[in-house]
């Protein structure tokens, strides 16, 4: 695998997507890549901190997904389509691909797989892209994006990638060469799915997958919401101003960043341990730990919707994600649970019930 995307072009590859011209002899491809609720860890993957004392994380995949279809074309063109943005971008298999902030998600995993050693050349192919949540949601929406086109395209090319290889891919796209600010959870999250416990060493990420019993599954399902502010946090600059308080030797963000993964591990005994109020109290510390950790990942919506819902008979609740936005768990007492979501709902958050989804990047093959 080369360390670098090729260069850039001096002249501009890109074009509106052109008329599908499909090569019928070739087998429609299809991926889904979950997306994930974090418990308690997060921040703790975020660079420096995982290199000098080493993160936690504990999170959980959920049945909403990134979904993409890899349609193979007959005259070397590859086209990318967005059904969420209503964009697409067309270009050469051999033309060299431009990070201009336009579907660079795609376009950097497709350059670099088909640089990979053993890959099959690329021959062209349509590719539509959707998934169930915005980024910057909280629920890892992009780093899912980038597994799921890296599960379908390695496909395309022939090439036989492990979980721990999608992800570490989907990682470098992200955070080094597009240079998106972040962590590595979503990343191993996706490729992995299911419950896990992901520990982040100084050179290695260690996914160590939980056997959680399906009575306690069901049962936090049954007492969990989801609930979305309405506004993301993609522009909020919050994992930034999070890594220079850790840097600069912050006393409230090291104390936090270091409960949150003391918490990790607690929560994980928890969980497989079936205590699901236990899960719920842990909750709430996670996020008094993890407000500490910036000013930013907390809004007064927020507060007040975490209040109210304490008050009203939530066990703990915290924000998933990197904050200032996105969406909110919560553990409720279930006999509570309708009381809750009446007043996050009174409140302007839009709230669902959800599933988990024991299943990572998955890719089949369809019928034309």
């Amino acid at each position: 695998m080369t360390e670098q995307l090729r260069p850039q072009s001096a002249r501009p590859q890109e074009a509106p997507a052109e008329p599908p011209r499909f090569d019928y002899r070739r087998p429609v491809l299809r991926a889904r890549a979950p997306l994930r609720i974090s418990f308690a860890g997060g921040g703790t993957d975020v660079a420096p901190f995982p290199q000098r004392e080493g993160g936690a994380v504990l999170s959980a995949t959920i049945s909403s997904y990134c979904y993409s279809t890899l349609r193979p074309r007959s005259d070397g063109r590859i086209t990318v389509q967005s059904l969420d943005y209503g964009t697409s971008i067309g270009f050469g298999v051999d033309d060299d691909v431009e990070l201009n902030g336009h579907l660079d998600l795609p376009k950097a995993a497709i350059a670099r797989i088909r640089e990979i050693d053993g890959a099959l050349p690329v021959t062209g192919f349509d590719l539509f892209l959707h998934t169930n949540a915005p980024p910057g949601s909280g629920l890892g929406s992009s780093s899912a994006v980038m597994v799921s086109v890296i599960g379908l395209v390695a496909q395309h090319c022939g090439l036989d990638l492990t979980p721990y290889e999608v992800a570490e891919l989907a990682y470098r796209l992200e955070r080094e060469d597009l240079g998106i600010p972040g962590g590595s959870q979503d990343q191993y999250a996706a490729a992995f799915g299911g419950f896990n416990f992901i520990e982040f060493l100084k050179d290695q990420v260690v996914v160590n997958p939980l056997r959680v019993r399906d009575a306690t599954v069901h049962e936090l399902e049954h007492n969990m919401l989801l609930a979305f502010t309405g506004r993301t946090r993609v522009s909020d600059h919050i994992i930034e101003d999070q890594v220079s308080r850790y840097e600069t030797g912050n006393a409230d963000a090291l104390e936090g960043l270091r409960a949150q993964k003391e918490l990790a591990e607690q929560m994980k005994i928890a969980l497989v341990r079936g205590e699901v109020d236990t899960i719920g109290r842990l909750l709430g510390q996670a996020w008094s730990e993890k407000r500490k950790m910036s000013s930013r990942i907390t809004t007064p919506l927020i507060d007040t919707a975490i209040a109210r819902s304490l008050e009203l008979g939530a066990l703990g609740g915290k924000v998933t994600g990197a904050g200032g936005g996105g969406h909110l768990i919560f553990v409720c007492e279930f006999e509570r649970r309708h009381v809750v979501a009446e007043e996050l709902i009174r409140l302007g958050l839009t709230v669902s019930e959800f599933t988990f989804s024991k299943e990572g990047v998955v890719t089949w093959r369809a019928q034309g």
